[in-house]
């Protein structure tokens, strides 16, 4: 009898702690702490609606197709045709976290510096793929997880969690310097205008694109590329 109370006892203590241990989920998520509210934090998306946003070249208030808000997330729908969501208001110098999640062979991003005029190269990106998995990451790192896309490479070293975890990222720009951010890491800084990005633009696609990569006034955007890719967690805060 002892013994099988013991065992009961040591049961019930690992499941306290796993349940414990567990992530919750919508527990604090899509919401500003106090200390977010007091550092000028805002958030971009609420968990559950599309307010704050709209289809790229499209009117606010139409339809933002290929995706859903669903469990608190923005979820981009596969082989849907989608729209790219951006957001109403333009942002300069700012820093903007976000939580995103793919599955393998995946490939998403986020677009910064975008402007309606360039409908091709609306503006730089900041890279979210399965690396192993997609045909892109095997054409080099500055196609990879947190590049600044086809331009720029991340650190080697860059903490990427496997396909279906969920990553948390970060833009930083200040005056010309952008800075990506990785799972808490800082994994790549440029500053706009450099000889180094002078360097990436002339060899990518970019290239021929005038004003690709400039400083701007611009939306954010989220990109559609055929494949599930989750969102939550997005918040913003302006500096001056």
């Amino acid at each position: 009898m002892k013994t099988q109370r013991l065992l009961r006892l040591v049961a019930l203590t690992l499941s306290v702690s796993a349940f414990l241990a567990a992530p919750r989920a919508g527990a604090a998520e899509n919401t500003l702490t106090d200390a977010e509210k007091a550092a000028g934090w805002q958030l971009l998306f609420d968990g559950k609606t599309w307010n704050g946003w709209r289809a790229y070249r499209k009117k606010a208030g139409e339809p933002i197709a290929g995706w859903e808000v669903r469990d608190g997330t923005l979820h981009c729908l596969p082989k849907a045709k989608g729209d790219q969501p951006i957001t109403e208001r333009k942002f300069r110098d700012y820093e903007f976290s976000w939580e995103w999640r793919i599955l393998a062979g995946g490939n998403n991003g986020v677009k910064y510096f975008v402007t309606e005029d360039r409908p091709k190269s609306p503006g730089p990106e900041y890279q979210m793929l399965d690396d192993a998995g997609h045909p892109d990451g095997k054409i080099g790192p500055h196609r990879q997880t947190a590049s600044f896309y086809e331009v720029l490479p991340p650190a080697a070293d860059k903490p990427m969690r496997k396909p279906g975890e969920w990553n948390s990222s970060r833009i930083i720009v200040r005056g010309k310097k952008v800075e990506h951010w990785l799972n808490g890491r800082m994994v790549l800084a440029y500053e706009l205008g450099s000889d180094a990005v002078k360097a990436g633009l002339a060899r990518s696609k970019f290239k021929n694109e005038a004003g690709f990569g400039d400083k701007i006034d611009g939306h954010l955007l989220l990109t559609y590329h055929n494949d599930d890719c989750w969102y939550r967690n997005l918040k913003i805060r302006e500096l001056k």
